[in-house]
């Protein structure tokens, strides 16, 4: 039964409804001696318990987006065929002229919640090792005779830890919202895609690292979908039209991809991030001092011998996300350029409601930044 499906929500209900009634009709009826009585009691409240836990987990899950199925929930999942060391690029000397074509297999996404037009595919990528689903969005303007000659931009969007690739979708419902703006010419025709980040067995945050031995997270994200999508979608090729956006864990992600790879990004959107990777302590760049100076934004922005042409967009509230903005602005030199709003305490915390109301906005700073 799957964990995010209607079938599994429902049994949960009326498991709980039954929980709650077993101790009103037979309370007074357990027979035995006083403590078997006890005893059985006790276990119709322990019962009650269990599966009203359990209905409220389904239903935080479903609605934000952090399990797709029993594997992710129980960490039992892998994700990772090979994590060769790639080097410092992340492509192991090899670039995307050198490597075949990747000719994918796309199907209507399963999941109803993310909206009518999602596309998803299984990807085994060719140099990280990593294969994983990932979702394709496709603007309204893609199949228009009037656009069959357009290449069209991308952002990549990214979940928070734990966090499901279809997030974006089911949960902030970016493809919903940005629609009839792209229809009614208000932001820019981007093809969205959604490539699963969680990625290891043992439910460790992958920190979008390359962790040699582990994980290829980084070449992931960064060079194997990209390679994908420009292989089976008309796409821009150049940095300029591809954008890469996440939320809390994601949003670290975002910042540190467009911040290593500006020959394979032009911005880079961070809500409610962090720049520390120990924000996220299940993050295998969170173990140790080297790690998290390796893959903090701040300090990879800061050392850079040449200021990445890249433009960010943080947001949050003081503590979550907008101080960590700040610090990157204040080292930021041109032609860096960084934008950083704060959020109101008191606006709805670190969740996804939050990271909804913010799409719009988001798509329309896209929309100055990207070529298309």
């Amino acid at each position: 039964m799957s964990l995010t499906g209607t079938p599994f929500f429902l049994t949960t209900i009326v498991l709980t409804v039954v929980a709650l009634v077993l101790p009103l009709a037979l309370w007074s009826r357990v027979g035995g001696p006083p403590l078997l009585r006890h005893l059985v009691r006790f276990l119709m409240l322990i019962f009650a318990q269990a599966t009203a836990i359990a209905m409220v987990f389904v239903v935080v899950n479903n609605a934000n987006g952090l399990y797709d199925n029993w594997d992710d929930l129980l960490g039992t999942g892998n994700h990772v065929n090979a994590a060769a060391n790639l080097g410092k690029d992340g492509t192991g000397g090899k670039s995307l002229k050198d490597l075949p074509k990747v000719k994918q297999k796309f199907k209507p996404a399963s999941d109803s919640r993310m909206g009518a037009g999602v596309l998803q595919t299984q990807l085994k990528g060719q140099v990280s090792g990593v294969e994983g689903e990932v979702y394709v969005w496709l603007p309204p303007q893609y199949n228009d005779p009037g656009f069959q000659h357009k290449n069209f931009p991308v952002v990549e969007v990214l979940p928070g830890f734990p966090g499901s690739a279809k997030a974006w979708f089911g949960s902030l419902n970016v493809n919903t919202q940005v629609k009839p703006m792209m229809e009614r010419g208000e932001v820019a025709p981007f093809i969205i895609v959604a490539p699963r980040t969680n990625l290891l067995s043992n439910g460790a945050d992958t920190g979008c690292a390359n962790t040699p031995g582990t994980v290829n997270a980084d070449t992931w994200l960064s060079f194997d979908v990209r390679k994908m999508v420009m292989d089976n979608f008309r796409v821009a090729g150049k940095p300029d039209g591809w954008a890469v956006a996440g939320y809390s864990a994601g949003a670290h992600c975002a910042a540190k991809l467009a911040i290593a790879h500006p020959d394979r990004y032009r911005a880079g959107v961070s809500l409610s991030g962090y720049n520390d990777p120990i924000g996220e302590p299940l993050s295998l760049t969170s173990k140790s001092p080297q790690l998290r100076d390796e893959n903090n934004p701040l300090k990879m922005l800061g050392r850079a011998k040449t200021p990445p042409k890249i433009s960010l967009f943080i947001s949050g509230q003081e503590n979550d996300g907008y101080l960590a903005g700040m610090a990157i602005k204040k080292v930021s030199k041109p032609p860096t350029m960084v934008h950083v709003e704060k959020i109101p305490d008191g606006a709805g915390g670190h969740r996804t409601s939050v990271w909804k109301e913010q799409v719009p906005e988001v798509f329309r700073w896209l929309t100055q930044q990207v070529a298309y």
